[in-house]
């Protein structure tokens, strides 16, 4: 049995029994609080919120059976075990329906006690974490760049401080990483009035390109009945946001850079000047400055794109960030398929920290989607399972620390002051953790 930060809070009147149980439970690495009565238990559980409340049914005063109905008003989700005589099956069955998480018949070994309390802290454990992560996303607010890893950080930061400027922004990471997200983000926080339009360069044939981007007039070619607006003018007074531009043929980006320079761009077929005022961003999965150095992209273009450049990290690379995209991401798809938020095990919390998701952020959310519609992750047991039966809940939260901290430690050079800085953490707690995970800030410097 692991140790339980949670305390437990034990009810029961008989000092000799009361003193029995706390030894076991203690013994089994609880922390135990013990009461002789109800009432006592009632006004701690007003103070503060233990990991479990194991009380005996037959107490003086108000029985264990009341003490249940109050606690869980104070507390819907603690778990609470109570301890029966023998034949008291019906006050067991009613207790249950009350919302008892166990019972217990006398007379009980003291291991029988153990695990069902350690059961009822796992489940507890779950439970705040799930609340600590949903206060998260609400204080969040509407912001969709979710995570609290030092990259996301100061992404949110970035975003924050350029929205405003007007300045075009490239945006590069891999498939999945959620280059749209961070670029509607930028435009809803820009305070322009006009659209947000996006733009695939990779899905569009060349023999539409002009058109679909700049428009066409009437007659400017077989087929055009009317005047189609392009998507340039669409987006005048708000963001257009052109995704996968290392796909964009040469001889069209000559044509685009025209128009990136001089804001001005005529309809196919047409011989008027438009002038359009948008923002532009672009995002490529492949570094564009080595396609540019290999031919395969135009310099100049690239160079007009890079004025501001936004690197989006792998999710492998901020696993730490994992609970909070999937408390998300269950929160959305709970209220779309109309069913409960499901709850995880540790277990699916240590595979998902394993698993290395070349599909990024948009795998997790598939796996979510998975998950609260009862079909499982869908993730491969031989890749993910974990090694050694690592899978307790203290462990995944040790091992995504430690991620966070080497994360923090590379990006700052191995400087741990900086380090302290980037996860808000005072400077000795930092050195403490180090010491804890075995990190020696040498490794990191440059």
């Amino acid at each position: 049995m692991t140790d339980s930060a949670l305390p437990v809070f034990l009810v029961e009147d008989d000092p000799v029994v009361r003193h029995g149980c706390a030894q076991a439970l203690r013994l089994a690495g609880f922390a135990v609080t013990d009461f002789g009565d109800a009432e006592s238990a009632l006004t701690a559980l007003e103070q503060a919120s233990p990991g479990a409340l194991v009380s005996d049914v037959r107490l003086p005063g108000r029985d264990g059976l009341a003490l249940l109905q109050l606690a869980r008003r104070l507390d819907p989700e603690l778990p609470v075990i109570l301890i029966t005589g023998h034949g008291d099956v019906t006050l067991a069955v009613q207790a249950m329906r009350e919302g008892a998480y166990d019972f217990i018949e006398k007379p009980f070994p003291s291991e029988r006690l153990a695990d069902v309390v350690g059961r009822a802290l796992e489940k507890r454990a779950l439970q705040l974490e799930n609340r600590r992560l949903r206060e998260q996303l609400q204080a969040g607010g509407d912001s969709p760049l979710i995570g609290q890893t030092p990259a996301m950080q100061n992404l949110r930061r970035l975003v924050a401080a350029l929205a405003p400027t007007g300045v075009d922004i490239l945006i590069n990471g891999e498939t999945g990483c959620g280059k749209e997200v961070v670029a509607r983000a930028i435009h809803d926080a820009s305070g322009r009035r006009g659209r947000f339009v996006a733009l695939n360069c990779g899905a569009l044939p060349e023999s539409v390109f002009e058109s679909e981007i700049f428009g066409h007039e009437s007659g400017a070619f077989t087929g055009a009945a009317k005047r189609r607006i392009g998507k340039f003018e669409l987006a005048h007074g708000g963001t257009l946001f052109l995704d996968e531009i290392e796909s964009m043929p040469l001889a069209l980006q000559v044509k685009l850079l025209r128009a990136l320079q001089e804001r001005v761009i005529e309809r196919l077929g047409g011989n008027e000047p438009i002038p359009v005022d948008c923002r532009v961003i672009a995002a490529s999965k492949a570094d564009l400055k080595a396609e540019a150095d290999a031919g395969r992209f135009r310099s100049d273009m690239y160079y007009r794109l890079n004025v501001a450049r936004l690197d989006l990290p792998p999710l492998r690379e901020r696993k730490a960030d994992i609970p909070l995209l999937m408390a998300h991401f269950l929160q959305q798809a709970a209220a779309r398929f109309g069913r409960p938020i499901p709850e995880w095990t540790p277990a699916d919390l240590a595979r998902w920290q394993r698993h290395d998701w070349p599909g990024n952020v948009r795998e997790l959310r598939n796996v979510a989607e998975r998950y609260c519609l009862g079909l499982g992750d869908g993730l491969e047991p031989s890749v993910t399972e974990p090694a050694g039966g690592e899978t307790s809940l203290a462990a995944v939260v040790e091992a995504a620390e430690k991620a966070c901290i080497e994360e923090a430690l590379s990006r700052t050079g191995g400087q741990v002051i900086k380090a302290a800085e980037l996860l808000q953490l005072p400077r000795k707690t930092l050195y403490d953790k180090l010491h804890r995970h075995g990190l020696d800030p040498e490794r990191y410097r440059r």
